[in-house]
């Protein structure tokens, strides 16, 4: 195998591992933010809730922080393919924190599911208080979507940790997301010293046309301008210019 196919091999293997870990962030964010829009908690209150039916509680309300947390890690995933080898394993190193407070959200609200529904117990119930609501959750129903958003907190941790291993390999950012770099007119006339083929041209040119030699003065210019000024100034009256 020659160097070059060598050469492109490795560059192929890149760019599958740089989209690889970002779509692994994406998918982990995705299935945290789905969960937080599903029923997590159902509470079964006891007849002394003045309350018919059950109360349902939604991931956004059990572990308030989880959508902030996921758009984060979908924002997450967008800044890496612009950042630069720095940059993306400082937001590697933000993307295990996300990971960390994904799941930790998603825990807190499983280990305690009553004092997670406690907001919409007191609203359904109007009764506040922890041990005043422990009292009217009869029963309590855990669905299987807290433990989802901890597997997507999972899969941006190892993400995360992929893309601190590997990042240093992967392809540049896009020419468009680079700093576009002007030059001053005065240093690019400094590269080209008088003397030079580039000058002819310019005398041969004011030979051709004669006029072209009240522009470099400026007075062609001037003219031009004090026109234009004249035109906006009809254009104000109302008039044409065109006439």
């Amino acid at each position: 195998m020659s160097d070059e196919a060598t050469t492109d091999e490795s560059r192929a293997g890149s760019r599958r591992a740089k989209y690889t870990t970002m779509l692994a962030i994406v998918v982990g964010a995705g299935l945290a933010l789905l969960a937080s829009t599903q029923p997590w908690i159902t509470v079964h209150l006891a007849s002394a809730a003045n309350h018919a039916g059950d109360v349902v509680v939604q991931g956004s309300a059990a572990a308030p922080a989880l959508t902030a947390l996921s758009l984060a890690g979908l924002a997450l995933a967008a800044a890496l393919a612009i950042a630069g080898p720095v940059v993306r394993i400082v937001l590697a190193a933000l993307g295990v924190l996300i990971a960390v407070s994904v799941a930790l959200s998603a825990g807190i609200a499983l280990g305690d599911p009553v004092q997670a529904a406690a907001a919409a117990i007191t609203s359904a119930s109007g009764v506040s208080g922890g041990s005043s609501v422990a009292r009217l959750a009869e029963s309590v129903d855990v669905s299987a979507w807290p433990w989802i958003a901890i597997a997507g907190g999972v899969v941006i941790a190892v993400a995360s940790i992929a893309v601190m291993v590997t990042s240093r390999r992967w392809p540049g950012p896009s020419r468009r997301y680079q700093a576009v770099r002007f030059e001053d007119a005065d240093s690019s006339a400094a590269e080209n010293p008088a003397g030079t083929d580039s000058d002819a041209a310019p005398e041969a040119t004011t030979a051709e046309n004669p006029s072209a030699a009240s522009d470099r003065s400026g007075q062609g210019v001037a003219l031009d301008r004090d026109s234009a000024i004249d035109s906006w100034d009809e254009l104000s009256r109302g008039e044409d210019p065109t006439r």
